[in-house]
């Protein structure tokens, strides 16, 4: 039979059961990986009810850097009978299933192409454990020690990670080193290792770190000098607004008077909440909101107002499948259309697209400068996978000598100076207005704020001419903003008559497809969008192209109709690559939907693997 043989090198999944306490142990394999210098990804694929259904972890390992995921398993670790079929179903011929040999595996789950490893994990944890409670949850810790002793992880590196976890609870440091030296033992007296898959100590991580891209939004908020959030609780952004409140609670009380500088308010819906934000932005605090699709849609009212009004606001769209409740505890990027044009009327906002933890951070502590600077609201647009998922990431920078860009805001001092203050009057000829603080001057400077029709001086009016003037100005000022935005990340030789052009998460797939195309003897130039609205770059390298594969996750293809709406691109030149299954994108999917093109080209052989729909991605420059 076929044995996989490779040095790290692999996918693993896990299939659990919702609520067991797997969660623990499946992260203390990815970080024993992590610590040893090796690159890894873990992907958490979880079911919307809170417990009792099936859930998944999967981990890649590559020496190479490919970080996303794939399809082909080549070892499964199942411990829930409820999934089993599928799962094993899912091994790649010559992989390996671990399972709980407390009692024998039914005939139907055999397959004469893949490896069984039995360990009885219930059975062990019953002989080292009184409780069933600790029976349940160790013997988790069990199966990883199963696969310390198979791939050769070094245990001194899992016992730490063990040590660190349980600092505040001592108690459970040595029940869990028992588990884990009973599964390492288990295999030691019954089975050959390490396997033909193991792994080898790297040193090719170097000072990075795991983390998930919600915590870095929130971090990113709290850099920008955030005191306000205000939510109403909706899957995946959720932890966005807890890891916020972890970091306020830490760096803005008041170590003396412990005074709390901040304030978190719960709205009773995702409207309030926006209502809080652009309140307290009108005030001078700076103010954020998180949500996804379904939050966005019923927040639509407001943004139309702050859009209006020309108030700052900041909102991180952390996007699910959808429509409706859709599929929570699953990735897409589906609401581009609905961010980009949100509310009624003639609107349009920046979208920031971040693809990393880095960039969650650096973009959602920009998204404060550019939203006041600009006087509008700004979307932070990242999904489930970036936001919930760990990542590799490269440490954050920032630089305390850093001024908060307050844009066009007018002090006590500026308005004596001004003979007449006018709050929507285009002074300087980029569409921005001047706006004060309230409280700035006890007589000048003042203004109704109102979403309803009004002239330069804020006084209310239905007079076609004025209100005209005011929506060109606006026009004006979204000229201006294509100028303020980050520009793509172009990258190629630029003589190539095929362009890739890609957003967020898709850039992991994106690159590595670039790779294997260019391995095959077929070029294409990227370009990877980090902002709405697309300034000439983006036309230009569009139109240097014959054909520019657009590359998103969602069925209707919106970026694509938002290129074509925003640059009149002709609709021919654009050909889509879309995935919309809930599960990130794969490098196999966008390099099977290029060869279309390239019919000269049969296979393109990648990691030992024909290119296929479910191929490994690539974690390159991000």
């Amino acid at each position: 039979m076929q044995q996989l043989s490779s040095i790290n090198d692999l996918v693993i999944r896990f299939a659990n059961v919702n609520g067991t306490g797997s969660a623990s142990a499946n992260n203390l394999f990815a970080k024993s990986i992590f610590r040893m210098g090796i690159p890894v990804t873990p992907k958490n694929i979880f079911p919307s009810n809170i417990q009792g259904l099936p859930t998944w972890y999967e981990v890649r390992v590559s020496d190479k850097g490919y970080l996303g995921r794939r399809n082909g398993i080549d070892i499964m670790v199942c411990v829930n009978p409820q999934s089993m079929k599928n799962d094993v179903e899912s091994v790649r011929p010559g992989g390996y299933f671990m399972y709980d040999s407390s009692r024998p595996l039914a005939k139907q789950y055999l397959r004469d192409d893949i490896h069984y490893i039995g360990i009885p994990m219930i059975r062990i944890c019953q002989a080292l454990f009184p409780q069933p409670r600790q029976q349940q949850l160790l013997k988790n810790v069990v199966y990883v020690g199963a696969l310390t002793a198979l791939l050769d992880i070094e245990v001194d590196v899992v016992k730490t990670l063990i040590s660190e976890e349980f600092r505040k609870k001592e108690k459970l440091i040595p029940l869990n080193f028992q588990a884990l030296e009973a599964g390492i033992d288990y295999v030691h007296k019954h089975y050959q290792y390490p396997l033909g898959l193991r792994l080898e100590r790297r040193n090719k991580v170097g000072n990075w770190i795991m983390i998930d891209g919600n915590s870095a939004c929130a971090l990113g908020a709290i850099y920008a000098g955030a005191t306000v959030a205000a939510w109403y609780p909706i899957t995946p952004s959720t932890s966005v607004v807890d890891a916020f409140t972890k970091y306020a609670k830490r760096l803005r009380t008041d170590p003396v008077t412990g005074k709390k500088k901040y304030a978190i308010v719960q709205a009773e819906d995702e409207l309030a909440a926006m209502g809080v934000v652009i309140g307290a932005m009108w005030n001078g605090a700076r103010s954020f909101t998180a949500t996804s699709g379904p939050g966005v849609s019923l927040m639509n009212e407001f943004i139309g107002l702050a859009y209006f009004a020309e108030i700052p606001a900041v909102l991180i769209d952390v996007q699910r499948g959808g429509p409706s409740t859709g599929m929570p505890t699953r990735t897409q990027q589906s609401d581009i259309l609905l961010a980009a044009y949100a509310s009624h009327g003639d609107t349009k906002h920046p979208l920031l697209f971040p693809a990393s933890p880095k960039e969650c951070f650096e973009m959602t502590a920009e998204a404060f400068d550019l939203a006041e600077r600009m006087q509008t609201p700004v979307m932070v647009m990242t999904d489930l996978d970036l936001g919930m998922n760990d990542h590799l990431s490269p440490p954050f920078e920032w630089d305390d000598s850093k001024q908060f860009d307050r844009g066009k805001v007018l002090n006590a001092e500026d308005l004596e100076k001004v003979k007449e203050f006018g709050r929507y009057l285009d002074v300087d000829g980029d569409g921005i207005p001047y706006r004060t603080i309230p409280g700035t001057h006890p007589t000048k400077g003042s203004f109704f704020t109102r979403g309803s029709s009004k002239d330069e001086y804020a006084r209310y009016t239905e007079e076609g001419e004025a209100y005209k003037r005011n929506m060109d100005r606006l026009l004006k000022k979204w000229e201006t903003i294509k100028d303020l935005v980050p520009g793509p990340e172009i990258s190629g030789t630029g003589n190539s008559k095929e362009g890739l052009l890609f957003f967020g998460t898709s850039a992991y797939a994106a690159l590595e497809a670039t790779d294997r195309l260019g391995t095959a003897g077929v070029k294409v130039d990227t370009l990877r969008l980090k902002a709405f609205p697309f300034n000439a770059a983006v036309r230009d390298f569009i139109e240097q192209h014959e054909r520019v594969y657009v590359v998103e996750q969602n069925r209707d293809a919106q970026m694509r109709s938002l290129l074509m709406i925003e640059l009149g691109i002709d609709p021919k030149k654009l050909i889509s690559i879309l995935n919309y299954d809930g599960f990130p994108i794969t490098a196999g999917l966008i390099v099977n939907g290029i060869l279309k093109f390239h019919p000269e080209v049969q296979a393109i052989v990648g990691n030992g693997q024909q290119a296929g729909p479910g191929d490994a991605t690539v974690n390159r420059k991000l």
